[in-house]
């Protein structure tokens, strides 16, 4: 009997972009939970234990709502590509899917401005459910921090739906899924640091070179995604019994 495994080579690659996203998402995220963090109430911000708690929920919040997205996009993915030949379809995602992640290495590093308007796409969304969120403010448990965070995860992101991009490539609706969850988890420690690594990140930021550096490794990974079998993180063996 023959066990065929695959490391879906998407899963490795939305850590790493989750994890270099930092810059971005000290700036947008860092400061939301930072808001959040100062609205809670002073028992709750001095007992650490507590505290923790409630900024773990938002994170896993966050982190469960892209985990959503990305089965969302594997379901409209499924859908869109069924009347087409599945080797031709999943091809033209592959390239779609470069094509957006080589924008967000270009807007990172600086040379793409206009990258930015991709997040315009999200905002009719976003005024729908943001309100939501805001009748949870002050966060006094961790149910409500979770829920706060399921919400702030839609919050209008270009580098979100550079991974969204990746997932919709990524096979199916469950590796899709896994994928955005996986891109969740490589921004924790950002987000999760904030107060203790964001001097060093922000120093970063305003780094020209180490921002190329960043950008130029997303236009690798949009490489790697147009032409997967190159791809290095690609584990694949067979287990026979």
């Amino acid at each position: 009997m023959h066990l065929y495994l695959d490391l879906n080579a998407s899963y490795l690659t939305a850590v790493l972009m989750g994890l270099f996203s930092s810059l971005h998402c000290i700036g947008m995220c860092g400061s939301i939970i930072g808001t959040l963090t100062f609205s809670l109430s002073s028992e709750l911000r001095n007992n650490k234990a507590r505290l923790f708690g409630i900024v773990f929920n938002y994170n896993l919040g966050r982190i469960l709502s892209y985990g959503m997205a990305g089965v969302v996009v594997g379901l409209v993915e499924s859908f869109l590509t069924m009347p087409f030949a599945e080797g031709q379809a999943h091809r033209v995602l592959q390239v779609v899917s470069a094509l957006i992640m080589a924008g967000a290495g270009l807007y990172l590093a600086g040379w793409f401005p206009y990258f930015a308007y991709i997040e315009k796409t999200g905002v009719y969304f976003w005024k729908i459910v943001e309100p939501f969120g805001r009748k949870l403010i002050p966060v006094k448990t961790r149910t409500q921090a979770l829920l706060f965070g399921m919400i702030w995860g839609w919050l209008p992101c270009g580098l979100i739906y550079t991974a969204l991009a990746l997932a919709a490539s990524s096979g199916n609706i469950v590796h899709s899924g896994i994928t955005m969850l996986a891109f969740g988890i490589g921004t924790l420690p950002a987000v999760m640091g904030v107060g203790i690594i964001t001097p060093l990140l922000t120093r970063l930021s305003k780094a020209q070179r180490f921002k190329r550096f960043v950008g130029i490794l997303f236009i690798a990974f949009a490489l790697l995604a147009a032409f997967p079998s190159l791809n290095p993180m690609r584990v694949q063996h067979i287990m026979t019994f």
